[in-house]
């Protein structure tokens, strides 16, 4: 996954409030799209320091903390036991680089990761593998946008586009939407999130 060393420098005072509260955002988006879910498997992919997955771990009967930053699985370590949470594991991990047979999950959410990885359609299939089948992949990211320019991340995503190249791989039932605008949300440019919630054959 791109931007590694990055993340790695700032996983320490990566909880800014400006990133608590997108993340509270980001999560309450995903429970709206989660029925029956108490007895569940659900991997925070793309994790970070967990911010959206610990609002979550309620909803779940476990949850993998997946990331290929070795610092920013560190902080999530250190909530858990801070925390004494007994349903969740983390796995430093980067699935663009391996692929990983032995994992599974009912659902598995990413917020704010895809922009971060290059081969997109390697790791959306990678992630279709790791799946049981009936499960879901929940995105949250940024609309397409045109005011972003950068070598590191990709400027947004076009929802109908993502979810052509979701259909190729397998993925199905989909329902996306913008949920979310904020000012200079993204690369210091105003910014929309969007929530796509697909699920595999």
């Amino acid at each position: 996954m791109g931007n590694i060393n990055i993340f790695e420098m700032m996983a320490n005072r990566y909880d800014t409030t400006e990133r608590i509260q997108i993340a509270k955002v980001a999560s309450d988006a995903i429970r709206e799209h989660l029925a029956d879910t108490h007895d569940k498997k659900a991997i925070d992919f793309g994790c970070g320091t967990g911010l959206v997955g610990i609002n979550l771990l309620n909803d779940f009967s476990s949850m993998l903390f997946v990331d290929p930053s070795p610092n920013m699985i560190n902080q999530i370590k250190q909530k858990i036991a801070d925390l004494n949470i007994q349903n969740a594991d983390t796995l430093c991990f980067d699935f663009e680089k391996e692929d990983r047979k032995d994992i599974q999950a009912d659902y598995i959410f990413m917020a704010q990761v895809l922009l971060h990885i290059n081969d997109i359609e390697l790791v959306l299939a990678r992630l279709y593998d790791i799946l049981n089948p009936g499960g879901h992949l929940l995105i949250v990211d940024f609309n397409k946008n045109e005011e972003v320019s950068s070598d590191l991340v990709h400027n947004g995503f076009d929802q109908e586009k993502l979810i052509d190249l979701m259909t190729k791989l397998g993925y199905r039932a989909f329902q996306s939407k913008t949920f979310y605008t904020g000012s200079k949300l993204f690369m210091n440019q105003d910014a929309s999130l969007f929530i796509l919630d697909s699920q595999k054959r």
